[in-house]
């Protein structure tokens, strides 16, 4: 039987709103550039439609795909293009923010506006003011114009100067917001909830045949969307995150049967807790979403913090936020604006059982319980991730100019992507437990199987 690509490869690719035609300002001496001839910079750094980034790379991959006469699943390569759609003069622009706060989320809004200013000479660019809801009249939030001088210093903040919002807008009212207001471009700068958003707005802008591009720019601290290896904001958490663990494992160290329990981010995938623990080594037990744990009974949890602290005399434990929802199945399910899940806190959770286990031993026990998920969301960017946020904006403009919509910025196999939004929510990605990080995770901690033995 012949072999099937995980995804087809039609299903990645990009639509576009009509030919480009329109030569690049970047390309110098354009109208368009105000610059003659002989004052443009060089630039070669442009980007062809045909020039395609394969998902698997693997040599054994590629041999298959060959023997068996079958086209691989690629992606379209980000970055600017010779022709572009949009004629700069004439372009709207208008740039969201939704969802939760992240790291970085200024920094692609800087480089948003940067570029599409500096670069293309689109100087008509506006903010709308707390996600989805600026786009509809009923909130009255006012549209914030965009201009270099605003944005220049920006990247110096956490959060977002267009503030978020959560919720569930009417679609058809978006979309004849983005009418009224002319708008050519809407950048949407969010999560998974967000980028559903992004996709069925682009999906009625073609309905109604209108010409509005729809580029997304994912943003999630979880770093958990399907198809993207990696989202701004993850290496800014994981820093943060490590540095409370070290403080964790210094209070586990002050005290005589000392542990440390930090909570972090992970809502369905377990990314923050993992590489954060496999970066500093202090922790003895990481708990995520993907692999189960039992707290009570011969092996479980409580069994191996007892002999850990028995042995040592101090423990670190590491948990994300949606490790061990099955504790709370009697417990109503409740979920947010956007329709996420609200998990319950497994973090305050573990620390009551834990407390009572050593005193219904007797036994001497001294836990510190730490959750900085709001210190380390709204913290600045690293210079990692602003550098990474520098490519997203850019590429995210050299896309939309270039009449491209419906999809999202990604980065596979160390080169920047378009990912159509409908394929990106698709799925959620998670932590393998068999992969290479769960098992180095396993392997730099010494964690036992966290399974109790039944008898």
């Amino acid at each position: 039987m012949a072999r099937k690509s995980p995804i087809d490869d039609k299903l990645l690719q990009i639509e576009t709103l009509g030919p480009a035609k329109i030569n690049s300002p970047l390309l110098g001496g354009s109208p368009q550039s105000g610059r003659d001839q002989d004052e443009s910079i060089a630039w070669e750094a442009f980007t062809d439609d045909s020039q395609r980034i394969l998902m698997d790379a693997t040599l054994a991959s590629i041999a298959k795909f060959k023997e068996e006469n079958q086209t691989p699943a690629s992606f379209e390569q980000a970055g600017a293009r010779r022709q572009i759609y949009f004629d700069p003069s004439k372009v709207r622009a208008a740039i969201l923010t939704a969802g939760g706060l992240c790291p970085g989320l200024n920094d692609v809004i800087r480089s948003l506006v940067m570029t599409l200013y500096y670069r293309y000479g689109v100087h008509n660019i506006l903010g709308i003011k707390y996600g989805y809801q600026g786009l509809i009249p009923a909130f009255g939030h006012a549209l914030v114009p965009l201009t270099p001088a605003l944005v220049s210093e920006i990247h110096q903040f956490g959060g977002t100067i267009l503030g978020s919002s959560r919720g569930d807008q009417s679609v058809v009212e978006l979309v004849d917001s983005l009418e009224r207001l002319n708008m050519s471009i809407l950048f949407c700068i969010g999560g998974d909830g967000t980028l559903r958003g992004a996709h069925a707005i682009a999906e009625e802008i073609h309905k109604r045949s209108l010409k509005i591009s729809v580029v997304g720019v994912p943003k999630t601290i979880d770093n958990d969307i399907s198809l993207v290896s990696r989202s701004f904001g993850f290496e800014t958490a994981v820093s943060v995150a490590t540095e409370v663990i070290r403080s964790a494992h210094t209070e586990a160290l002050g005290a005589p049967w000392g542990v440390g329990l930090v909570k972090l981010m992970g809502r369905d995938s377990g990314f923050i807790a993992a590489t954060a623990a496999l970066a500093l080594g202090d922790a003895n037990f990481v708990l995520i979403p993907e692999v189960d744990f039992d707290v009570e009974g011969h092996g479980g949890l409580l069994d191996r913090l007892y002999e850990r602290l028995k042995s040592r005399g101090h423990a670190v434990i590491v948990v994300a936020e949606g490790a061990g929802q099955k504790y709370f199945q009697d417990e109503s399910v409740m979920k947010d604006a956007s329709g996420n899940v609200l998990h319950n806190d497994i973090g305050q959770f573990l620390a009551d059982r834990i407390r009572s286990f050593f005193k219904n031993l007797n036994q001497e026990l001294n836990l510190k319980y730490i959750d900085p998920s709001y210190i380390i969301r709204s913290a600045p960017a690293n210079s990692s991730d602003q550098v990474f946020c520098s490519f997203l904006g850019q590429k995210a403009a050299h896309a939309a100019m270039a009449g491209k919509t419906d999809l999202l910025i990604g980065q596979w196999n160390d080169h920047f992507v378009h990912v159509p939004i409908a394929m990106a929510i698709s799925r959620r990605k998670k932590v393998d437990p068999m992969g290479d990080l769960w098992n180095s995770v396993l392997e730099r901690t010494g964690q036992p199987t966290l399974e109790a033995h039944k008898s």
